[in-house]
């Protein structure tokens, strides 16, 4: 007697601008603490997000591998990894080849980038054609005032409606568009690869990125329907818990996220890691989130003492979705001996001279 095989159930990774004004290596930590499956590198002014070597220590580190990587593509990104959009894709596509990602997440171009608008379609398929990485091109959304809509991106903020193979459906996105989810994923078809999962409410230009059932958007039906077609992509939870009070009150938002996610998928909690895992994390813990690494070649990572600097007079970037998922503001100049001045995340956290992060000599695989 036949036996149906059951459809492994997609992989739920944690975006790195989950844990923002924590930095990239917390999220890891946070991903590997709660189970997630991996995690989506968002990359922007931090420089651990920038660097490949630092990214591999911390996927041995923490036994959590690199899904998909999100380009420099926001608007408060664009001079992460130069001006160049084609450049920035090709330098997206290198770190996901070396991190064995598969899926490279891109935005539409902003309207003033002509000359990589009039190509974007084109441009990524002769990508294509030349690596197994998949570009997923997310959906936008306009924006509203006084009755008129502003298209920020061309040749469209839909990617159901570019001639694009491969989209990112973002639910928060859904919510600021006034989008149908549910519909967007039905005419998306095969072309739907990847998932940023969150809520929204759909006030009017916010993007809110809300865990998973605290806003309006259809998040349950939607992962009900991917599993039940048999979605291969990957489940990302790209959510804002940058009000949370404590540390304990953002790891209980990114479980109540991942918890949500694995019911509507069907998929059971794995098993915890044992002993050892819970002994590491415990040991880990103890001094807080982990430390992030300073640039690899700028400097002695052991040399500097944490959180000596004082933050610099700059500053944070404006209240946008942009500033708030890629957690990054503009820091003025710092204290004599300290990192050297520069863009990094809100409030100067990120050592540009290799100096170890604030919170101290807890990840020793990355110095």
């Amino acid at each position: 007697m036949s036996r149906a095989v059951k459809a492994p159930r997609p992989p739920i990774a944690l975006s790195t601008a989950s844990v923002f004004p924590d930095r990239t290596p917390d999220a890891f930590e946070a991903a590997a603490r709660l189970g997630y499956d991996g995690v989506e590198v968002m990359v922007s002014a931090d420089a651990v997000s920038q660097d490949v070597d630092v990214l591999r220590r911390l996927v041995d580190y923490h036994g959590i591998p690199v899904l998909a990587v999100h380009a420099p593509c926001l608007l408060i990104t664009q001079r992460v990894w130069g001006l160049e959009p084609w450049g920035k894709l090709i330098r997206a596509k290198e770190m996901a080849e070396k991190l064995g990602a598969r899926v490279v997440v891109v935005h539409p171009p902003f309207r003033w980038q002509r000359e990589y608008a009039r190509d974007f379609g084109p441009g990524l398929e002769r990508m294509r054609e030349e690596t197994d990485i998949v570009f997923a091109v997310e959906n936008m959304y306009p924006l509203r005032a006084g009755g008129a809509e502003v298209a920020a991106y061309a040749p469209n903020w839909n990617p159901v409606l570019m001639d694009v193979p491969h989209v990112t459906l973002d639910l928060s996105h859904t919510a600021a568009s006034g989008a149908d989810a549910l519909a967007m994923a039905g005419e998306l078809g095969s072309r739907l690869v990847h998932v940023h999962m969150a809520d929204g409410t759909g006030v009017t230009n916010r993007d809110e990125h809300l865990v998973p059932g605290r806003g309006a958007q259809p998040c349950a039906p939607l992962l009900e329907k991917l599993a039940a077609d048999g979605y291969s992509g990957t489940v990302v939870l790209e959510v804002n818990t940058r009000r949370a009070v404590s540390r304990e009150a953002r790891l209980a938002d990114l479980t109540e996220a991942l918890e949500f996610t694995r019911k509507h998928l069907g998929s059971p909690a794995p098993h915890s890691g044992g002993p050892a895992h819970e002994g590491r994390a415990q040991a880990r813990g103890s001094a807080g989130p982990a430390a992030s690494p300073g640039p690899a070649g700028t400097g002695t990572p052991s040399s500097g003492t944490a959180g000596t600097g004082t933050a610099g007079t700059g500053t944070r970037g404006p209240d946008t979705a942009d500033a708030r998922m890629a957690g990054m503001g503009t820091v003025g100049l710092r204290a004599p001996g300290t990192a050297a001045a520069g863009t990094g995340p809100a409030g100067g956290r990120t050592a540009g001279t290799g100096t170890p992060g604030p919170r101290g000599s807890v990840l020793p695989a990355c110095r």
